[in-house]
């Protein structure tokens, strides 16, 4: 009896030892347990979580998974068409027929129905997220599996997840948004692949198409930049048709893509603490990516002023709708075609194909093949290389109105298309070009647009160029300006612009004189810079400027629109950029919180894709010798553009460095062999780039950096942390919810690669730009920098400058001839 007793103690002892090691984590369910409200299967890595959970304000229950470290972000939800009210019991049961069961008073609310049956069923949470039910007496592996909660994504993308479109097995997964936060039933939005043509992916409001990632070109989507380092997803091709997509699941790293209930389909990383996600990447990312911004035959340029315009031989279908920047109806053609051996095409290069509405599809067509099919069909309106493998590939064909086109940069001007026009506009585009070409045979490599001849002195103005000459030679040089195709505005204009240069419109002052705010009308802002008569900069930065900008094209440039002189003005006129210059953020203590670790990314390589552009792919090969962060000003969509060419020079294309008397530059920004020697090359604007590089990480000057330990420079600072391996303590410390750790790092090696002490230790920008977008790339270990930097208690000069923008006081010019 005594014996009896002692059992039935230990087995109650184990049975509560059992229970109490369910209720605080274990990862699996067997028949005939259950799980009540307050309990939860924990994954094996307690990186996840299943049970009963309430969202918001919501009075209902439903059983879901979600992160165990941010437990408001819930990945999964089983029952979210059919809700439990809290007011009564809801508890979750694994039958002996290895179905999952939600119940609520008696009644079944919700069941996995699966259709295999397992003699022991056993249910388990899994480190990946997904909630799996297996056969206890057999493998657990993916085929293995009874039933799994991947299979039935809700609006969430987990790794090892797959979003499928199998027309032949009848399966489709995709994601669908919640209705609101508190309210996980289905929403509004669904994000799924589809297959009509080319695949791609799309989110949907209902049955209307609200966004589309552009069609696949045989390596990514056409319309977005390829997938980031960090998201690598194994794609599955049957024929034409994109069978399915996974993102394998890596341990090292937690990631998700969600499709949030406002339409925003985004990829979210985990911090390194595991107790923040930071987003990457979302999806539209600007109005451009919204479905038809343009309408018919519109492209959407995201860095242009006004947003929409129509293709070369087309015209707005209202005017009036256009003027008010309503671009729905998009536009029309402005010739009408002529089948009868009459039509040519147009190329617009770089942009995200028009959605493939009615179309004709050949994988193995040239493109010339291509170009006579679409000649032959009176409805054919485009063509393009539908790949842009084997340096293009196959045929496609559209018919109709092209519509949802945008710009976009991403694609390296690879992909094409070539829209049908009247031979007539072909002429006309045709003479343009050849004109142009005469042009640039006679174009000279320097410009002069001052002359000084015995003494006689004659002001003149033509093109925007500056013409001091005598009568004799100004014929020819009216000719050589001409060249330089620059707009011209009146003075009259330029008043009327800036309200006579009111000091309301002042947004900036710098070396060159005050720079204005101004409106040429109601849709076109400018930023106008007038040359002061006591600037420490005079013609000859005036003219340099004038001459150089003049001849870049660049989205990271600013873009000079005209110039004005009349009698001793000279006034530049540039677009305006509302976000004023990268300084007025990072520096600044409220708005650097704008500037979000991937929005810094962005800006970061944006620069560097400018100062490449300025070295190697411009038709002048120059050097800048002022970059620094005042000089890079920002659009309205915080993309970088670099400004300020004054002191800017030309380069021969086998020239290597070159020296001069006058240093000129900002202490803090130049490299030491410029500043002590005179000495420049490429390599110093290098230097320059990894001091703003710096700076953008750190949120610090490198002129007047104060730290509490030391009166070390910024650079010197951040060489000592790089020593100790202590880089991420660099980092300005309002980037600790969003920064990604191994782009920290690499940027700050990268900033220290470029400011090393002896030029030619430094990279080239080719080199700079691969290292930053390279993930997982071996960098070179950088040397000691250059420290040379003036030390100075004065601080530099606050934010009140706009889109053109300069630090009067920090502009040195040394002269360092003999006296």
């Amino acid at each position: 009896m005594a014996c009896f007793q002692l059992n039935t103690v230990l087995c109650a002892l184990l049975l509560s030892i059992n229970f109490l090691k369910f209720c605080v984590g274990v990862d699996t369910l067997l028949p005939n347990q259950t799980i009540v409200v307050g309990q939860a299967l924990i994954s094996e890595s307690q990186v996840f979580e299943m049970g009963f959970f309430s969202p918001g304000n919501s009075r209902n229950r439903y059983l879901g998974i979600w992160y165990r470290s941010t437990p408001d972000v819930v990945v999964w939800v089983a029952n979210r068409n059919e809700p439990v009210p809290d007011s009564g019991e809801v508890l979750l049961a694994l039958a002996g027929n290895g179905d999952l069961v939600i119940s609520s008073a008696g009644r079944v609310v919700w069941s996995t129905n699966s259709s295999g049956v397992a003699a022991s069923p056993v249910l388990q949470l899994l480190d990946t997220g997904n909630l799996v039910l297996v056969d206890g007496e057999s493998e657990s592996s993916a085929q293995g599996y009874i039933w799994q909660s991947f299979d039935y994504p809700t609006d969430t993308w987990l790794p090892g997840m797959k979003m499928i479109d199998d027309i032949d097995a009848g399966v489709e997964k995709y994601l669908i948004s919640w209705k609101d936060w508190d309210d996980p039933s289905p929403g509004d939005f669904i994000f799924r692949i589809q297959n009509q043509g080319l695949p791609e992916l799309v989110m949907f409001r209902g049955t209307m198409k609200r966004y589309r990632t552009g069609h696949w070109n045989g390596i990514y989507f056409n319309g977005i930049p390829r997938f980031p380092a960090i998201f690598k997803p194994e794609v599955v091709f049957r024929g034409e048709r994109l069978i399915s997509m996974v993102e394998p699941y890596d341990s090292s790293i937690l990631k998700r893509v969600t499709l949030e209930k406002s339409g925003i389909i985004c990829l979210y990383t985990m911090n390194a603490r595991k107790d923040k996600w930071n987003p990457v990447y979302p999806s539209p990312r600007d109005p451009c990516d919204e479905y038809s911004q343009c309408g018919p035959y519109g492209i959407c340029r995201i860095d242009r002023a006004i947003k929409c315009e129509c293709f070369k031989g087309f015209a707005p279908k209202s005017h009036q709708d256009w003027d008010i920047q309503d671009w729905s109806d998009g536009c029309s053609r402005a010739r009408p075609l002529n089948c009868e051996g009459g039509d040519g095409f147009v190329e617009v290069r770089g942009v995200k194909h028009p959605d493939m509405l009615q179309f004709w599809l050949n994988s193995s067509m040239s493109l010339d093949e291509c170009r006579a099919m679409c000649l032959r069909n009176c409805n054919c309106t485009a063509y393009s290389n539908p790949y842009i493998t084997n340096g293009g590939s196959g045929c496609l064909i559209w018919f109709g109105d092209l519509i949802d086109t945008r710009d976009f940069i991403g694609t390296d001007g690879k992909q094409s298309i070539y829209i049908r026009v009247s031979n007539s506009e072909i002429s006309e585009t045709e003479l343009s070009t050849d004109l142009e070409k005469k042009k640039e045979k006679k174009r000279p490599m320097k410009l002069i647009l001052i002359s000084m001849v015995s003494g006689v002195v004659v002001s003149g103005f033509i093109n925007g160029a500056i013409l001091l000459m005598t009568r004799r030679k100004r014929r020819a040089a009216q000719k050589k300006n001409e060249d330089l195709e620059l707009p011209v505005f009146k003075w009259t204009t330029i008043l009327a612009a800036t309200n006579n240069f009111s000091k309301e419109n002042v947004i900036g002052e710098g070396g060159f004189g005050p720079v204005y705010r101004g409106n040429l009308s109601a849709e076109e802002e400018i930023a106008v810079k007038r040359l002061s008569r006591t600037s420490g900069q005079g013609l000859e930065e005036f003219k340099t400027e004038v001459i150089l900008i003049a001849k870049l094209q660049h989205r990271n440039l600013i873009r000079l629109l005209g110039c004005c002189i009349e009698g001793e003005e000279r006034v530049l006129v540039y677009e305006y950029l509302p976000n004023k210059s990268l300084d007025c953020f990072v520096f600044d203590q409220i708005r650097r919180t704008l500037l979000t670790w991937p929005k810094r990314f962005d800006i970061i390589v944006g620069i560097a894709r400018g100062l490449l552009y300025l070295h190697r792919d411009s038709r002048l090969k120059i050097i800048h010798r002022d970059l620094k962060t005042s000089n890079i000003l920002l659009d309205g969509n915080l993309n970088p553009k670099i400004s300020d060419f004054g002191l800017a020079r030309t380069f021969g294309e086998n020239q290597a460095t070159a020296r001069t008397k006058r240093v000129v530059g900002t202490y803090g920004y130049m490299a030491p062999e410029y500043a002590m020697n005179g000495k420049f090359s490429v390599k110093s604007d290098i230097f320059s780039m990894g001091v703003v590089l710096l700076e953008i990480v750190t949120g610090k000057k490198n002129r007047g950096f104060d730290h509490c330990a030391h009166c070390h420079s910024l650079l010197e600072h951040a060489w000592l942390l790089w020593k100790e391996n202590k880089t991420l303590e660099l980092m300005d410390e309002c980037l600790k919810d969003t920064f990604v750790e191994s782009e920290v790092r690499r940027c700050v090696q990268v900033g220290l690669l470029c400011v090393q002490k002896y030029a030619e230790d430094r990279p080239v920008m080719p080199s700079v730009l691969f290292m930053l977008g390279t993930e997982g790339a071996v960098l070179p270990e950088p040397k000691e920098p250059g420290f040379l930097i003036e030390r100075s208690s004065s601080t530099v000069r606050s934010c009140t400058a706009a889109s053109t923008n300069y630090e009067k006081e920090t502009m040195s010019i040394t002269d360092l001839e003999a006296r």
